[in-house]
């Protein structure tokens, strides 16, 4: 459990409740309070209290149209009123009862009780006001203006023990992660191990990589592994509007660690008040303050009182030197995309909650998934669960799994979109293109399924190449061949139709990227040979880069991408020409089938043509 209370209201919310029962009682019960009761009369009745003596003064209103008189009974003053009636005998009536004539009668009650309700009643109610307002913030209630007081306050969660509900048993395919991680747990759990052999707590180790690979996850398996404080903030958290308050919270941090140590400190976001301080920008603002104040407080404390701080970012190039220097940032904790085992284990650990078929196999769909992150993972099997409940099943299949791969890559299939017979047909021999030359390929991934069903990311179909095992690293023959395979779809519609469309914009974006890589990056040119022409911006958030050359060799790198991409395309055509009755015969079973699995393509393209050597089948 946490330190803090329940969330409650905040505080503002009773405010501006208080605010609005003022109005309302300032609108329609304080006038009423202040105003004598005023009894209507009929005009007969009226005058017949003239006659006896009974009325004492009287005033006439002619916008409302009627006649305001009192009366004395004893010691008190009765007020009514009438309307008025044409009657040319009224005032000598009233001059002969002796009745006062006055402009207006006063109904309100005495300046006092005026005093009293218009004054002092609205100011008791905001005193009692303040006085709930200062209990609720002094019993700490967080948020609304309890938590805006309360400048220099760090907020951070407190987890103790297995509180958080994660552990190393929930965390998969990050191996060395949580090794390095487990030995900080075990010197926090016994410190005089490391001491007899004289070795020092790290003070700080930063986890780097990509997001949704499990940074933040991994963190939380500490705090469950730990039984010691752990305290949890986001780097925005220090961020605050007034120049100062950010380095305070960073201070309070620290001083309630050192206070709970033995503890561990995580820090996610960290790049949010750790980027590199330009001094071009000056050095008096809000975010260099805090940062500065969060390395000084980094070489203040003592390692040795076993408070270790963690801290999670996507954008390590972006952190200051200053923070990543041995004594603060000792170790760097890499968790990057999980490999295909790591990926199975994934898929298992995530499947622990839900009701799977004993046939499914993990390592199929982990194949498939080539590049997904542990949040992917997670989604593609919660998204085969609903599918299985969309299909009435109460049991999760293989079949649901391979479904939500795809719903992950190119979306849902549209079922109602409508395609007309010529364009159906452009797309079958696309996808085939693709999948012919792919298969007339040796160093080409096999062909797992194809498809002419339009999805949701607005495919109109794709052909799905699943390797059988785990690649590190890219020959420059593979790098040609996934060039070639890429422009196969515009290959086809060239030699079938003699025409092109837009089909293939997106092989053309992935062919020329491949292709780029292969010049400014891998060194796999023959003009320009080992040299690199670019560098990437953040490896972990995109795939943004900037050149580092001249414009002119920018020139002729372009034109080494525009013929290595040609050269591809040329030999896709040419396999295509030499097998155009295996691709006819297949695009028109896929005409026919729609989706067609890679074994049902191989057999089909043995039949047409048994003497190709092709890869095996996925």
């Amino acid at each position: 459990m946490t330190e803090h209370t329940p969330s409650k209201k905040p505080l503002y919310y009773y405010a501006v409740i208080a605010m609005i029962a003022l109005l309302l009682l300032n609108a329609f019960v304080f006038p009423s309070l202040l105003q004598n009761e005023v009894k209507e009369v009929g005009y007969n009745e009226f005058l017949s209290m003239v006659d006896k003596g009974k009325v004492n003064e009287v005033s006439r209103d002619e916008t409302t149209q009627t006649i305001t008189f009192t009366s004395v009974e004893g010691d008190k003053t009765l007020y009514y009123k009438t309307g008025i009636w044409p009657d040319d005998s009224l005032v000598d009536r009233l001059d002969k009862a002796g009745v006062k004539f006055t402009a207006s009668i006063p109904t309100q009650t005495s300046p006092l009780m005026s005093f009293l309700i218009s004054w002092m009643l609205p100011i008791l109610i905001f005193v009692g006001l303040g006085q709930f307002l200062m209990k609720r913030m002094q019993n700490g209630m967080p948020g609304g203006i309890g938590n805006a007081l309360a400048f220099g306050k760090a907020n951070a969660k407190i987890y103790v023990e297995a509180q958080t509900g994660k552990t190393f048993g929930d965390v998969a395919g990050q191996d060395e992660a949580k090794e390095a991680l487990l030995e900080i747990v075990d010197f926090l759990h016994n410190p005089e191990r490391y001491a007899e052999i004289g070795a020092k707590l790290p003070k700080g180790a930063l986890l780097v990589g990509p997001p949704g690979t499990g940074k933040t996850l991994m963190a939380k398996a500490v705090a469950g592994e730990a039984n010691v404080p752990f305290f949890s903030i986001s780097g925005s958290a220090f961020v605050e509007m007034f120049v100062g308050m950010g380095a305070a919270k960073v201070r309070d941090l620290f001083s309630q660690a050192e206070q709970k140590a033995p503890c561990i400190v995580f820090i996610d976001e960290i790049d949010t008040i750790g980027k590199k301080r330009d001094l071009a920008l000056g050095g008096n603002d809000e975010r260099e303050q805090t940062l500065n104040q969060l390395l000084t407080e980094m070489d203040g404390f003592d390692a040795r009182k076993g408070v270790v701080i963690l801290a999670a970012t996507n954008r390590p190039d972006s952190l200051d030197p200053a923070l990543l220097r041995p004594g603060r940032f000792d170790r760097r904790i890499h968790v990057e995309l999980p490999d295909l085992k790591g990926r199975t284990d994934i898929l298992q650990v995530h499947a622990r909650g839900v009701k799977i078929d004993e046939s499914v196999d993990f390592e199929a769909i982990a194949r498939a998934t080539s590049g997904a992150s542990g949040a992917d993972l997670a989604n593609i099997i919660n998204e085969a669960a609903l599918r299985a409940v969309r299909m009435k099943r109460d049991i999760v299949v293989q079949e649901d799994l391979e479904e939500s791969v795809e719903v992950v890559i190119a979306g849902y299939a549209r079922k109602n979109a409508v395609i007309s017979p010529k364009e159906k047909r452009i797309v079958a021999y696309h996808e085939i293109g693709h999948a012919l030359v792919a298969a007339k390929q040796t160093e080409s991934a096999p062909v797992h399924k194809i498809t002419i069903v339009p999805r949701t990311s607005g495919a109109l179909g794709y052909t799905m190449q699943v390797d059988e095992s785990e690649h590190y690293l890219m020959t420059k023959e593979e790098a040609e061949n996934k060039i070639a395979t890429l422009t196969g779809g515009r290959a086809a519609e060239e030699v079938v139709f003699g025409t092109i469309t837009t089909g293939a914009s997106n092989d053309i974006e992935q062919a020329t990227r491949i292709a780029r890589a292969m010049v400014v990056r891998y060194g796999m040119s023959d003009e320009f040979g080992m040299v690199a022409l670019e560098c990437q911006n953040n490896p972990y958030l995109s795939q943004d880069s900037a050149m580092t050359c001249s414009s002119d060799t920018a020139a002729r790198v372009d034109a080494e991408v525009i013929a290595i991409v040609d050269r591809a395309h040329q030999r896709a055509k040419q396999i295509l020409k030499e097998n155009e009755t295996a691709l006819h015969k297949l695009a028109a079973h896929l005409l026919e089938r729609e989706t067609i699995t890679g074994e049902e393509f191989m057999h089909l393209l043995k039949e047409v043509s048994p003497e190709a050597a092709v890869p095996a089948i996925a």
